[in-house]
C-alpha cells in the first residue's frame, strides 16, 4: 500500500507539471508571450464566471500569495477586469476581459484537441472516470486528515 500511495503522489505532481508544459507549448504556438502557463490556466478556470481570489484557489492548484500576484499582473496586462463586490466590499471580484476570453478559448481548443487524440488511443473514458474517482477519494481522505490534524492542533494549543 505504501509504494502505491507514494507512486500516486509522485504521479499527480508529475502530471500537473506536464500539463503546465502542455499549456506552455500552446502559448508558444499561439505566440502569446505576456502570459505564463499558470496564468493561462487561471484564466481558463475563471471562464464565464465572476469570482474572488478564495474561489480561484479552490478551483485550481494555486497558492494564496501566488493567486494575488497573478491576478494583479493579469489585471495590469488587461486579461482580467477587477471590481469590489457589491454585496461585500471586502471582496474583490475578477472576470475575464475580451483579451482574457481569447486565451480561455485557446486553452479550451487545446483541451478539445487532446480529447480528440485521446479518443483514438487505448485510454478509454472509463479509464479516466475510474482514475478521477480514485483521486477524488484520495482528495477526500486528505481533506479529512488535514481537518482532523488542524482540530487536534487547536485543541493542543488551547490546553
Amino acid at each position: 500500500m505504501q509504494a502505491a500511495y507514494l507512486d500516486v503522489i509522485a504521479l499527480v505532481e508529475r502530471l500537473h507539471r506536464q500539463f503546465l508544459e502542455l499549456i506552455k507549448l500552446e502559448l508558444d504556438t499561439q505566440a502569446i508571450e505576456d502570459v505564463n502557463n499558470v496564468q493561462a490556466l487561471l484564466l481558463y478556470n475563471i471562464g464565464d464566471l465572476e469570482m474572488n481570489i478564495g474561489e480561484l484557489m479552490l478551483r485550481g492548484c494555486y497558492l494564496g500569495s501566488n493567486v494575488s500576484h497573478y491576478v494583479k499582473k493579469l489585471v495590469e496586462a488587461g486579461y482580467l477586469l477587477q471590481e469590489r463586490s457589491a454585496r461585500d466590499r471586502r471582496f474583490t471580484l475578477v472576470r475575464l476581459s475580451e483579451k482574457g476570453r481569447a486565451v480561455h478559448e485557446k486553452i479550451a481548443a487545446m483541451h478539445e484537441r487532446c480529447v480528440d487524440v485521446l479518443s483514438k488511443s487505448r485510454l478509454t473514458e472509463l479509464d479516466l472516470t475510474d482514475a478521477s474517482a480514485a483521486l477524488r477519494r484520495l482528495d477526500r481522505f486528505w481533506t479529512v486528515t488535514v481537518d482532523l490534524g488542524s482540530r487536534a492542533t487547536q485543541l493542543l494549543s488551547a490546553a
